[in-house]
């Protein structure tokens, strides 16, 4: 232990850097991991060189410093398989120092980490803290440590961490206990032998969304969720940036999907049963949520409806009209969220301030999205009274509004060879965005149902989808906070609405609120 004390004084000396301490489990030695100075990666690097020159069979007896261990998650990672470890050797080494790890971070540095929150506790606005009708209050928000390019995961889960109606379902859900024994109440290492089985994104999404909010820690690490995620969509293994809405869609699917077919051994009625239970709480926000929609079979398996759908379900009606006969053609498409092109005559205006030209509002996206639409010559209509493929116009209608409405702004485009980013500044509303004049039917809507307020934005930061960074900015009780990644800020309006959002995340207005429109 006196060892590793003087490695992690040796770090801060040589890293200038308190933030993601890699220890090699060779010779103990800490360094930082690449996303900071890149150290540790080095300290790999190095122990190369010299067996260049040895023959093989002196590089098989000569350590390498291959394997190395994050002192913050405890998750092991390989350099030269360029691969996080997820099994342990036959004496369970890899477990033996995790436990130490975790016995010196509890006895060298408790007294630190202390006097940290106590600072935390006594900052100012800037920082953690809030005055509150003349007394001080202190942030409980969360932050989610980064795993290695997880920033577009980071920011999906704080934003849906704020939707009170979707984050209550899942806290509301009874735990399900994949371990016993010997290994009860311990921190969860996956290994190899677990297989799939053991797999849960439902539980593992709920255990990351009791974990936020409840001021225990600065930052939580979502490893065992993002190894879940490792198991289930293949597209987002890998520490390589990914798109955050991209993930936000699978992510909504397949807890959907598993919400419907049981989870862990929980069959769908039994969940049905628990949410209906819960829905006659008045403790619970979900009161109400698993009315069937027009376009679900009822009774069937892959048409139920679950949190996912009655909260962010829409639905589209698309209309197709033949220029040449003109034969009308509807159809009727569930939404989950809505992808708004920018319009191209404001491509060039990259800030609010900028005077060439008006700002390009998020009305301005709506009615691009819902405008009537001659479609070219790679997009002919087969009409079925011609016979055959018709010059056609298209036009969409929104039918059903969610109670949660997620805009994606499409800032990411292909051209001849890359994908290049509309870095475009799109004006949007804090609250009073109204929807009524993109409905079917406005008229069967009351005044406040078509209101939204904002709840979340994703931002990326950055010129390419495959670079950057993605950070979230979100309301809790009335306040904003910006979450990156593990460090989580108070922040005002004023910055919110400067912000070039990527996703909007806006909930339906109660009809006791007030009546201010976009």
């Amino acid at each position: 232990m006196i060892q590793l004390v003087y490695c992690v004084f040796f770090f801060l000396l040589v890293c200038r850097s308190n933030k993601s301490p890699w220890v090699c489990l060779t010779c103990s030695s800490v360094h930082c991991g690449r996303y900071v100075n890149g150290h540790a990666k080095k300290h790999y690097e190095d122990a190369q060189v010299p067996l260049a020159n040895h023959k093989k069979s002196e590089k098989q007896d000569k350590p390498q410093h291959t394997v190395c261990m994050d002192c913050s998650s405890y998750s092991t990672y390989c350099y030269r398989c360029d691969d996080f470890v997820v099994n342990d050797t036959k004496l369970g080494l890899v477990q033996k120092v995790r436990e130490h790890l975790q016995n010196l971070e509890n006895s060298t540095f408790t007294a630190d980490r202390h006097r940290k929150r106590k600072l935390l506790e006594n900052s100012s606005l800037n920082t953690k803290l809030l005055k509150v009708n003349g007394s001080t209050t202190g942030i409980c928000a969360t932050g989610l440590r980064n795993l290695g390019n997880t920033c577009f995961m980071n920011a999906i889960l704080q934003s849906l961490s704020n939707i009170e109606q979707f984050c209550c379902y899942f806290k509301e859900l009874p735990a399900v206990e994949l371990r016993n024994g010997k290994t009860a109440g311990r921190r969860t290492y996956h290994t190899r032998s677990q297989g799939d089985n053991n797999v849960s994104l439902v539980e593992e999404f709920r255990k990351t969304l009791c974990a936020l909010w409840q001021g225990s820690q600065t930052a939580f690490s979502p490893e065992s969720l993002f190894y879940v995620v490792w198991k289930i969509m293949p597209n987002f293994r890998g520490y390589q940036q990914q798109d955050a809405h991209e993930f936000m869609r699978y992510l909504l699917d397949h807890l959907h999907l598993e919400l419907q077919g049981g989870f862990n051994g929980v069959s769908r009625s039994a969940i049905l049963q628990e949410n209906s239970a819960l829905s006659g709480s008045n403790k619970c926000c979900m009161k109400g949520i698993y009315k069937t929609n027009s376009l679900e079979t009822e009774g069937k398996e892959n048409g139920a409806s679950t949190v996912v759908t009655a909260i962010f379900g829409g639905i589209l009606q698309n209309e197709v009209n033949c220029l040449i006969c003109g034969t009308e053609s509807r159809k009727f498409d569930p939404f989950l969220d809505l992808s708004l092109d920018i319009p191209s005559q404001f491509r060039n205006k990259r800030s609010k301030n900028q005077e060439n030209g008006p700002v390009c509002s998020l009305r301005d996206c709506l009615r691009s999205f819902t405008d009537l639409e001659e479609l070219d010559e790679t997009e002919l209509y087969m009409c079925h009274k011609c016979k055959k493929k018709q010059k056609s116009t298209k036009k969409f209608w929104i039918q059903k509004l969610p109670k949660v409405l997620c805009l994606h702004l499409k800032r990411f485009h292909w051209t001849a060879y890359l994908r290049n980013k509309v870095d475009t500044y799109v004006e949007f509303p804090l609250r009073g965005l109204d929807m009524k004049c993109y409905l079917l039917e406005p008229e069967n809507s009351g005044p406040e149902s078509c209101l939204y307020d904002l709840a979340a934005v994703v931002v990326h930061h950055g010129s390419g989808v495959g670079s950057g960074h993605y950070t979230a900015y979100a309301t809790h009780e009335g306040r904003w906070f910006h979450f990156n990644d593990s460090t989580v800020t108070l922040t005002d309006e004023d910055t919110v609405v400067k912000a070039k959002a990527y996703i909007l995340f806006y909930v339906e207005r109660q009809a006791k609120a007030g009546s201010d429109k976009l």
